[in-house]
């Protein structure tokens, strides 16, 4: 099959067709998302070698359990051991033996094929597109804030970061009723939350006030993100990190003592309320995607990502493409 390799380079190879395990299905992928996590793994992040690669929608081909095959699928990332202590006590995206999609020594979706535990599945509603569903990991990311700390209605929230992910944090948030301001540094892209109806500030204005928010999501994909969302956040307020990259992030460990701040991670979220959120087109994200490329173009896409102002870029398999 044609993949999407890093060995230290990217590639685009023939590799020998995955075949599932037991209790696996193989998938081929429909559509790819290009993402920030993909892209900090060319820097080094995760140490991934392979095919990267983790959000996908794409369709059942082969499975022991023939009721799948045929489906329309997106997938979980994390593929977990099911008898680890983490696992039994329901944390099972932590699990100490796992791996990820795409990310830790599990082969992405970059590819025609790719393989999951049925376990990781779920079936995508008919009346959700697979250019919609192929965003259900990131938005079920962005919703797992929810999971983790209230946030009541009209709360005052900060996302700091305009691009893919912040956009799809702002919109969840704003669905949940609070009243939130994407920062960035980015005219084009502010215009882009202003035209999903999000309040939208320049990191620089004045009208932007410094520890005026209870609660502050850093999306920039930069390691100087997390000193600017602290300097937003009010005393016993709280930063919420969603960004990844490779390298570190210098920040002022005294502004989380003095003002009392709470630092929270979060990562990977509920698929089934991303799908919910989807359906009900509560997010969205046409908007965001801004190019499709064949999979066959794939090296390209990533320059395009490099050297244009973009959102989103997918990698398609379909026919024709």
């Amino acid at each position: 099959m044609k993949a999407l390799c890093f060995d230290g380079q990217l590639s685009l190879r023939e590799i020998p067709t995955p075949r599932p395990a037991r209790g696996e299905a193989l998938i081929r992928v429909i559509l790819a998302g290009i993402c920030g996590t993909d892209r900090q793994i060319l820097k080094g992040y995760s140490g991934f070698r392979g095919v990267p690669g983790h959000e996908l929608v794409g369709q059942v081909v082969g499975c022991e359990a023939g009721e799948w095959v045929g489906k329309r699928v997106v997938g979980e990332i994390n593929v977990t051991c099911g008898s680890c202590k983490r696992c039994l006590s329901g944390m099972k995206r932590h699990c100490a033996n796992r791996t990820v999609l795409g990310i830790i020594r599990h082969q992405g979706a970059f590819a025609e094929f790719v393989t999951l535990p049925v376990a990781n599945l779920h079936e995508v509603p008919a009346d959700i597109p697979d250019e919609v569903a192929v965003f259900t990991e990131p938005v079920a990311a962005a919703a797992e804030i929810l999971e983790q700390i209230p946030v009541p209605v009209g709360s005052p929230v900060a996302v700091l970061g305009a691009g893919r992910l912040g956009l799809l944090v702002a919109q969840v948030l704003c669905h949940a009723g609070a009243a939130v301001t994407v920062v960035g540094r980015s005219a084009w892209k502010l215009d882009a939350a202003r035209s999903l109806g999000l309040q939208a500030a320049f990191a620089n204005e004045n009208s932007l006030r410094q520890r005026s928010f209870p609660l502050v999501v850093e999306a920039t994909s930069s390691p100087q993100g997390l000193e600017a969302a602290l300097r937003l956040a009010e005393p016993r307020g709280t930063v919420v990190m969603k960004s990844t990259f490779h390298e570190p992030a210098h920040f002022d460990t005294a502004k989380l003592v003095v003002d009392e701040i709470t630092l929270l991670g979060s990562r990977c979220g509920n698929f089934q309320t991303a799908l919910d959120l989807l359906k009900t087109g509560a997010i969205q994200v046409r908007p965001l995607i801004s190019k499709v490329f064949p999979l066959a173009a794939a090296l390209q896409a990533f320059e395009y990502l490099n050297s244009s102002p973009c959102l989103k870029v997918l990698l398609s398999n379909r026919a024709g493409t």
